[in-house]
Order: structure tokens, then C-alpha cells, then sequence
């Protein structure tokens, strides 16, 4: 294989990988060392152990509720439901979204609850405990049915001999102040606060939601996301962290510690759906923040969006959670510039998207026109390359005397000024720019719902009568009978002409958003190439020399 068909060959697989990354690719973290239990401490040698007087229990009034009820906690954006059975959150409504059915997006997973507890539940050393915790009844201050935040709520249990408190503090925004105890009436007991059942919208297909599904936890600087379908068994990260929880595509339920001992642990459950019609049952992730200390567990719990204002305006800023990838530093100005034109000027992202690739394929014309020079140059000494190969092609690719057929083909690129990566190297520095627009389409909650024209109501969704998809492939198609090609090979040739059967074939499940980038992007490329045939001459081919005689063995 030549240089040029390998340097075509590679871009080519380069191209493939950058597309597919996000669903192949997952960062998988190691796994956590088990923190070894401190040896007792013993008394010096001779010296008599000092026997510690317990101290005596507090007496502790009996506080309980005398039937289940349901509290509301309402804000601009959030209705959060709570039942003093429990004391645990029934759901979670984010009030400006809706899910996949034109609900009110409620990112609890409220049948997958019923069997494996409602966030906010308790976790402790004793299960026994534990469980019973999580179904008494509660008493509520204030006892109210309803409250609008900013509003405070606490929750109070208490047997005579265990007392169980939870307190929820929410603002105007999306932030609400946690704080946890269970005391025996002579020291707090460690605790854990688990949210089980997943996170997120649950009406999206069971494939579709668990591919999205992923736990994450680090610092600001740093976040470790692990996919939902990678957690096998049990993972405990801790302390120091400054955020962890989980995540799907467009919202994000973050623990931020209130102090650095406390640690995350996450984990998936089993569960058995009633109305299950697929053949595998989904593990649905289960997120515990949690203290070995006995003291009270106090936190903040961030339920959003994945909106860069929104996380912004977190304290501390959460921007981290939106992962643009390894072009970040392309991506994200490319995102401000999608959604500066749609909101100053044509308030359709559909239309905004078509309005910025113009733009970018505009912007990069220049280096296209290089490309295709280049190509045309290429085109018109092929003969004479391929007359070259012809010399050599009965030696094996192992063969030392195959590097005189590479340093002569070398030699006549020198004796006609061509450099042999000039029709590929324009279209590497586009790379950037093809996968940071991706990751914009693909990541902004701007196209959740977003409709562009008649049948296209959603521009994170697939088109759901593939039209655009189909004018993709046709575009492509079109637009590589037009372009010229470096060599004459028709094998090669015919291996560029399946690349956009293999191009529709990625596209096809892919946002419709995306697809319609793409579909403007081969439209623009058709008319700068009809105007580049229209300006530059067809290159004619040199006529190659005599066959000349192979090389001797």
C-alpha cells in the first residue's frame, strides 16, 4: 500500500474513532482501597487499663406521626413530594421539562422505588434499624400539607430510646440543604443517605436510559464519570470530594459534602418491573452518600439541569459536569455561538444550527481550496506513481528493496513540488471543529425538545421517518463525485464511494440535530465545490512512461 493510501486510510479510521468515541469509550476508575480499621489502642506496658464510665442515655420524648401523609415543597422550578412514612422523597419534578411521554419530568424512578427505597432514605451499621427507620411515621415542622420556598422542613422520629431527624432546607433555586442524624440517647450513630432507583427520565427506552446513566465524583478541577453499565459490584470513593452522584445526558443529581470524611459509595440493584416486555432487566444505579463519624450528615443536594448557566451559578460553579471532551477549548465556544444566534437572531435552534455550519464551512473554505488543489496535483502524476508501484509490486511488503519504490515515489512529489499530505492535512485540522460540534449537539439541554420544521419535534431524537439521514447519504454521494481524487486507483476509489453508505449507517440512530449538521455541511460542500470546478481547471493526468522492467529478485 502506498503512502498516500495509507495516510487516506488512517484519516479515514481517525475520522470513524473521533464519531464513535462517545460509545465506545469509558473511563474506567480503579477501584477504591478498603480503608483498614485502626488497631485499638492498648495501655502502656504495667500500666492498668482506665475503665471509660458510660455515659447515661438522655431521656428522649416519644415523637411519632399517626398516619402517612404527603408534603409538597414547591419553587419556580422544582415540586418535590415528600411522605412522612419514611420521611423519604416520593418524586422530584423539574417543572420547566418534560420527559419522553410530554410529562412533567420527574427524575425519581418511582416503580423501581417501591421495591428498593425513595431517596433521602436512610442507611446505617444496623439494617434492622435501618429498615424500620425508613417506614415509621414521621412528624413534620411545619406541620402543613404544602410549603413554597424558600422553606425549611424537618422531619422527627423518636421510639423513646431512638431518635431520628431529617432536615430540608430549600432556596429559590435548585440547591437544597441537608442534614441527617440518629441519636440513642447517648451519641449521634454514623449515617448514610442513599438515593436508590436510578436518576433522571425514565420514560426513555431501557437501552437509550442506561447508556446514559453514569455515577461521577471528584474534584471541581477533575470528574470521574463510571458508566451505569460497567458498575458490576459495590464502589466506595472516599474523602476528600467536592461533588459526586449521578447523571444522565441532559440532568444531574449531585452530593456535595459538607465535610471531607464523608465518603460516596455507588452500586446497582436489581428489581423486578411489573409491566416488563424486554428481555433484560435493567440494574438501575444506587448513589449513598455517607460518614463513618457519629455525628450528624450534613450536605447539599444539586438536582438540575445540565445547563452551563444553571451550573454555573452553583456555589461551587459546576461547569465541570458538561464534558465537551478533548476539544473542549473548540466546543464550548462553538456552543455560545449556536445559542448567540438563536437567541439574537432566529429563535430556532434547528435554524441556528444551519446558520453556524454555514459559518464554520465558510470560515474553513480556505483550507478546502488548499485540499483540493492538492488533490488535483496528486490526480495528474498519478500515472507516473502508479508506474513506479508497478515496478515493485511483486516484492513483499517486508522486502528491504520496497523502500527504493518509496524514496522514488518521494523524489518525483520533490520534482513536481507536491507535498504528499497536502489533500489529507486540511481536513485533519477540521477534525476540532467536527467532533467539538458534536459533542455541542449532542451534550446541550438547549435541543432537548427543540423543534425544527413539520415532522422533527426533537432535536436530541433520532428523525423518526429518517429523511434527513436519507439526504445525508445522497448528499455525501454527490459530493464525492464531484471532488477529486488523489489517485487513480479504482480500488481505492470504490472504498471512498462506501463511505457514505458507512456514514448513513452511524447516522441513522444518531440526534436528529447532529444528522441536520451534517446534511447543511455536504449542501454547502457541493456549491464550494461546483465553484471550485468553476474556477480552477481539471488537472489532465501526465502520461505515464513505458512499462518498465521489474525489479530483479
Amino acid at each position: 500500500m502506498g503512502q498516500d493510501k495509507r495516510v487516506i486510510l488512517a484519516f479515514a479510521l481517525s475520522f470513524g474513532m473521533l464519531i464513535l468515541w462517545r460509545v465506545f469509550y469509558v473511563k474506567e476508575p480503579p477501584p477504591a482501597p478498603k480503608a483498614s480499621a485502626p488497631a485499638p489502642s492498648r495501655p502502656a506496658q504495667g500500666q492498668p487499663a482506665v475503665p471509660v464510665k458510660p455515659r447515661a442515655p438522655v431521656p428522649l420524648p416519644v415523637l411519632a406521626g399517626k398516619k402517612a401523609a404527603e408534603i409538597v415543597v414547591e419553587s419556580g422550578l422544582c415540586r418535590v413530594t415528600f411522605s412522612t412514612q419514611g420521611a423519604v422523597v416520593k418524586s422530584w419534578v423539574l417543572k420547566k421539562y418534560r420527559d419522553g411521554k410530554d410529562q412533567p419530568l420527574d427524575v425519581v424512578n418511582g416503580p423501581a422505588c417501591e421495591q428498593l427505597g425513595y431517596p433521602m432514605s436512610f442507611n446505617l451499621a444496623d439494617q434492622e434499624l435501618a429498615r424500620n427507620l425508613n417506614t415509621v411515621l414521621y412528624v413534620t415542622t411545619p406541620s402543613t400539607a404544602s410549603l413554597t420556598a424558600p422553606a425549611k422542613l424537618e422531619f422527627t422520629f423518636s421510639d423513646g430510646k431512638i431518635q431520628a431527624k431529617k432536615q430540608f432546607s430549600f432556596g429559590p433555586g435548585y440547591e437544597t440543604r441537608v442534614e441527617m442524624s440518629v441519636f440513642d440517647g447517648q451519641r449521634y450513630l454514623p449515617v448514610e443517605a442513599v438515593w436508590p432507583g436510578g436518576f433522571g427520565d425514565h420514560s426513555l427506552p431501557v437501552a437509550t436510559e442506561s447508556a446514559m446513566s453514569q455515577a461521577f465524583y471528584g474534584t471541581l478541577e477533575k470528574v470521574t464519570k463510571v458508566a451505569q453499565r460497567k458498575v458490576e459490584e459495590d464502589r466506595t470513593i472516599p474523602g476528600p470530594l467536592d461533588l459526586a452522584g449521578m447523571e444522565d445526558r441532559y440532568f444531574v443529581d449531585t452530593f456535595l459534602p459538607g465535610s471531607p470524611e464523608q465518603a460516596f459509595r455507588f452500586a446497582r440493584r436489581e428489581w423486578n418491573p411489573v409491566d416488563w416486555k424486554e428481555k433484560d432487566k435493567p440494574k438501575p444505579l444506587l448513589a449513598v452518600l455517607g460518614s463513618a463519624q457519629p455525628k450528624p450528615l450534613a450536605f447539599r443536594l444539586f438536582v438540575a439541569p445540565k445547563d452551563l448557566d444553571v451550573l454555573h451559578s452553583a456555589e461551587p460553579p459546576l461547569d465541570s459536569l458538561v464534558d465537551f471532551g478533548w476539544f473542549s477549548v473548540v466546543a464550548k465556544p462553538l456552543f455560545l455561538g449556536l445559542r448567540y444566534i438563536h437567541d439574537h437572531w432566529i429563535h430556532n435552534y434547528g435554524w441556528a444550527i444551519v446558520i453556524l455550519t454555514l459559518l464554520i464551512n465558510l470560515a474553513m473554505f480556505p483550507l478546502k481550496l488548499k485540499s483540493i488543489r492538492s488533490a488535483q496535483e496528486m490526480q495528474r502524476i498519478a500515472p507516473l506513481v502508479k508506474s513506479i508501484q508497478e515496478k515493485y509490486k511483486h516484492l513483499k511488503f517486508n522486502d528491504p528493496r520496497k523502500q527504493r519504490m518509496n524514496q522514488e515515489v518521494m523524489k518525483l512529489y520533490q520534482e513536481h513540488h507536491i507535498n504528499p499530505l497536502g489533500s489529507c492535512l486540511p481536513m485533519v485540522f477540521q477534525l476540532p471543529f467536527l467532533y467539538g460540534f458534536y459533542r455541542v449537539l449532542d451534550l446541550s439541554i438547549e435541543l432537548r425538545h427543540a423543534p425544527w420544521l413539520l415532522w422533527l419535534k426533537d432535536l436530541s431524537a433520532p428523525d423518526p421517518i429518517y429523511i434527513l439521514p436519507t439526504l445525508m447519504v445522497v448528499t455525501m454521494f454527490i459530493l464525492q463525485k464531484m471532488t477529486p481524487v488523489a489517485t487513480a486507483d479504482p480500488a481505492q476509489q470504490r472504498m471512498m464511494m462506501i463511505m457514505p453508505l458507512m456514514f448513513g449507517i452511524m447516522f441513522f440512530r444518531f440526534a436528529s440535530g447532529l444528522v441536520l449538521y451534517w446534511l447543511t455541511s455536504n449542501v454547502v460542500g457541493i456549491a464550494q465545490q461546483a465553484f471550485i470546478n468553476r474556477i480552477t481547471p481539471a488537472s489532465q493526468p501526465l502520461p505515464g512512461p513505458r512499462k518498465a522492467a521489474p525489479v530483479k529478485d
